[in-house]
């Protein structure tokens, strides 16, 4: 009688099972990445806005530049938004 121990091989499953852990992990990778917006421009209206109030005077729904369908309803504006350079508000 012979002691060896039949080898192991991969099956579907595991083969299922490598493949699921290896979305998830590339799901959370690329879930992870940083917020890619919109930089507020710099000119002396953007770097006067201090407010969500100030900034909805042209991108509220009937100002100058609306914000998207779909946008965020923050009111913190510079929350996502960079300031400009010389921003006078105040700081994140």
């Amino acid at each position: 009688m012979s002691n060896t121990k039949p080898s192991w091989k991969p099956g579907k499953k595991d083969a299922l099972f490598l493949g699921v852990v290896l979305l998830v992990i590339v799901l959370l990778v690329l879930g992870s990445s940083e917020r890619t917006t919109k930089a507020t421009p710099n000119d002396d209206v953007h770097r006067a806005a201090t407010s969500h109030e100030t900034c909805m005077t042209c991108h509220g729904k009937d100002g100058v530049r609306p914000q998207p369908v779909g946008h965020a309803s923050s009111v913190q504006c510079f929350q996502c938004h960079t300031q400009p350079k010389d921003w006078q508000g105040a700081g994140k």
